[in-house]
């Protein structure tokens, strides 16, 4: 344990996400996700039984987002809804990103299959338990200032 680290940041993900560098992508996916067919290699980091807002909550407790690209954060659009429909596990990551200092228009929803492609370029897949259809955030990681 370290102390002031959220608990369920296990040495591992604390380990990918600290070599990640900034402009770096984060994927946060659900349960039902091909995180192994989409990891080409890349670790995939499972915390099963955690919701895709909670492990979200912790990453963003220890990477800024990035503020030099248009849309530092994204989640995948359900098939076939309406521009602008978000899930409660996707207005949950809105919200977070919000929390951050971001407005809502900088999380882009993805199209599922060119979502599957932005994974395939990021560094990095942890996946949740989230159980939402559709549950699956990128977070682009920023620059940490000392």
């Amino acid at each position: 344990m370290l102390k002031g680290i959220d608990p369920i940041l296990t040495p591992e993900l604390l380990m990918h996400l600290s070599a990640m560098g900034h402009g770096e992508w984060v994927a946060v996916v659900d349960a039902n996700f091909t995180a192994d067919f989409l990891s080409h290699g890349k670790p995939v980091v499972r915390l099963p039984g955690l919701s895709l807002e909670r492990v979200c909550q912790a990453v963003l407790s220890v990477i800024p987002l990035a503020t030099d690209v248009p849309q530092p954060a994204a989640f995948m659009q359900v098939s076939g809804s309406a521009a602008g429909h978000r899930t409660p596990a996707q207005q949950a990551v809105v919200n977070l990103v919000v929390g951050e200092g971001f407005q809502a228009a900088q999380v882009e929803a993805v199209e599922r299959f060119a979502f599957y492609e932005k994974v395939k370029a990021a560094s990095l897949i942890v996946q949740t338990g989230e159980g939402t259809a559709f549950g699956n955030a990128l977070l682009c990681k920023g620059v940490i200032l000392l």
